[in-house]
């Protein structure tokens, strides 16, 4: 158990055994509070947070969508130096910059080793009986989910060997900071949606998710991207990125749009990454005869599959969806596309905040003010 502490409330002789911790308190309610700082354990790395920032789905959890334990640290996009190393981590050296991913996997459960790191559940006891969070979706999601989060000025990272990736030197926080989610999550996306080379693809909503899906989009191979999106700041953004047209759905019929676009034939491949029964459905309308929908969305009600596109189920249509891959490989390939100059998100970085004012941007962000796409937050 831990307990958090209002901060100021005890002499400075605790001031190096704690550390500021923004913390989930209930619906519509977050706030910094003192925390212990983590006792390390063999297979751990104490990170000292140097950048993180705010994620579509820490607004799910303040607002109460998705369910965290009160008292929870939020966040899940670290990097940092490391302060401290498990006595059984190898490879690694305090003091070295590193980024981990949002999903950080054990590799050691059936669902790591069957190919799906992302969805890493539990373990088992003596009994045979799950521990933990259990074998279901998202399992492998643990900072902020499971465990303490990165929005603080310290984060434990589990299974520190399997997780750490070292930053090269030359990028900074910002060109770095959307590997551990938002690239990744966008990376993956592409990477479902059975991109071939020449292939049409639409990607709805371009918010840091869908911007990264479009770069992804035009790595995999695409020959025409078209990006659809209501905010005329994040269609340009979409084109420095790889798209090749952007449609405003304020200004057009996008589906009328996007057949008229593909004589009729539809997209080869259709990438959603709002989360709205809308966005779903247009993604399905637009799709060719055995086309592939890459589903990126989280959604926080039901959905119903529009049966009339869908061909009753005889089209030989593809969904599938996606959790963020982590893992130290999948940090060192994204690193790699960073170093390169292939891409470039560090324009997605539109604002800076202190941990101190993070409620703040905690308003700006939710609200969508003042043109914000990532906010990078500073300890």
């Amino acid at each position: 158990a831990y307990y958090p502490l209002i901060r100021g409330q005890f002499n400075k002789e605790y001031d190096m055994t704690m550390m500021k911790s923004l913390i989930f308190v209930e619906p519509g309610k977050i706030e910094i509070v003192d925390k212990k700082i983590p006792d390390v354990g063999p297979n751990d790395a104490l990170l000292k947070i140097t950048t993180t920032t705010i994620c579509g789905t820490d607004i799910h959890i303040f607002k109460g969508e998705y369910a965290v334990a009160k008292g929870l640290t939020i966040g899940h996009e670290p990097v940092g130096i490391i302060e401290k190393l498990g006595s059984a981590v190898m490879g690694y050296k305090e003091g070295q910059r590193v980024i981990a991913g949002a999903i950080c996997p054990t590799f050691t459960s059936y669902a790591s080793q069957d190919g799906f790191p992302s969805q890493d559940g539990g373990y088992l006891d003596a009994d045979g009986k799950c521990s933990c969070h259990g074998y279901k979706a998202t399992g492998g999601w643990r900072f902020g989910n499971h465990i303490d989060g990165t929005q603080a000025e310290y984060v434990l990272v589990p299974d520190a060997q399997a997780n750490l990736c070292p930053v090269p030197d030359g990028l900074t926080d910002e060109q770095v900071l959307m590997c551990p989610d938002i690239m990744s999550t966008g990376f993956k996306g592409a990477e479902n949606a059975n991109i071939q080379i020449g292939d049409v693809v639409a990607i709805f909503a371009q918010g840091p998710i869908g911007l990264c899906a479009t770069a992804g989009a035009r790595l995999k191979g695409a020959s025409l991207i078209i990006a659809v999106d209501g905010n005329n700041q994040r269609l340009a953004m979409a084109k420095k990125l790889g798209a090749d047209i952007t449609l405003n759905f304020t200004e057009v019929d996008v589906v009328d749009e996007i057949m008229k676009i593909t004589a009729g034939r539809g997209v080869d491949s259709s990438i959603e990454a709002l989360g709205l029964q809308a966005t779903f459905n247009q993604c399905i309308k637009i799709l060719k005869p055995g086309g592939t929908f890459s589903s990126l969305g989280v959604y926080s009600e039901d959905l119903v599959i529009p049966i009339a596109n869908f061909a009753a189920g005889l089209g030989d249509h593809t969904i599938r969806t996606a959790l963020c891959p982590g893992g130290k490989e999948r940090m060192r390939r994204l690193l790699n596309v960073i170093e390169s100059g292939r891409v470039d998100l560090s324009e997605m970085v539109t604002h800076t905040y202190a941990l101190d004012d993070i409620v703040e941007a905690y308003d700006l962000f939710m609200h969508q003010r003042d043109g914000v796409l990532k906010v990078a937050i500073k300890s």
